[in-house]
């Protein structure tokens, strides 16, 4: 159940993604691209999720227990390392590079084509790579 609940919720959130053009890399370059051709279209994509999660969050944390599992799932650590640091800094330069992130990216395997594809395999390669530089630190 846990899994079905799971796939549908992607499926939701993907074409979300899809139906916003957060999955278009030019609609996303031109979002930050302030002083060309600036579309604030997506600053509506942007507040909507953020007033979703924060609606949902005042919901859910009222709860005793998720519907589909035992108990919440809640991050172990709570420092701010050099990780927590590098990791977003990594995220924005490359979305801001290439206009996609990794949802989007998926999302767009559907209809991106060739540089959708090239796109996902590059970002595989770059979290296992991740993984190795990750055990030196």
């Amino acid at each position: 159940m846990q899994t079905l609940i799971s796939l549908i919720a992607g499926l939701i959130f993907g074409y979300g993604l899809v139906l916003s053009g957060m999955s278009n890399p030019a609609k996303v370059m031109n979002f930050l691209d302030i002083t060309g051709s600036f579309d604030p279209s997506l600053i509506f994509v942007m507040l909507g999720a953020v007033v979703t999660t924060f609606i949902g969050y005042r919901l859910v944390w009222r709860m005793e227990r998720p519907f589909v599992s035992g108990e919440f799932q809640r991050p172990l650590k709570s420092e701010i390392d050099g990780r927590l640091i590098v990791g977003p800094i990594l995220f924005g330069v490359g979305w801001g590079l290439i206009g996609l992130c990794p949802g989007p990216a998926l999302a767009s395997l559907t209809f991106g084509g060739v540089s959708a594809l090239i796109f996902f395999i590059a970002l595989i390669i770059g979290m296992m790579v991740s993984k190795l530089i990750v055990r030196f630190i």
